[in-house]
């Protein structure tokens, strides 16, 4: 099992940077493949981004393609989300989430989360 604490949510202008950090504690972190997920009131948690074992691979929802890059830092045990050119239909909490199989996108393929962080974009 891997705890996973995320930070660095908070309100932004739309068309502006947040920066998503996840600090993660546990010896096999690098056993892990990391995700971040959102869910905006009233709709399903989605997946936005995944990176594998050692950053190599990285898998991005369309919505966000080309305005987030996901990166992780091995020896740091942390997961970053840069997210720019934010837009209101941004607005979410957004979860850290550890699996363990490449190539899972359902939140039901993460077996650890963090307790969310929220990000809010104003138009």
């Amino acid at each position: 099992q891997v705890q996973l604490v995320e930070s660095g949510g908070g309100l932004v202008q739309a068309g502006g940077p947040l920066r998503l950090s996840c600090a993660a504690s546990g010896r096999t972190f690098s056993s892990y493949v990391m995700g971040w997920f959102r869910q905006a009131p009233g709709k399903e948690r989605e997946i936005v981004a995944a990176v594998n074992w050692d950053g190599t691979s990285t898998y991005y929802a369309d919505s966000v393609k080309g305005r987030f890059t996901i990166s992780r830092d091995n020896a740091k045990k942390m997961v970053y989300l840069q997210m720019n050119s934010l837009k209101p239909e941004d607005t979410s909490v957004y979860y850290c989430a550890a699996g363990l199989a490449w190539g899972a996108r359902s939140n039901r393929d993460f077996g650890s989360w963090g307790q969310g962080t929220l990000v809010t974009v104003s138009s």
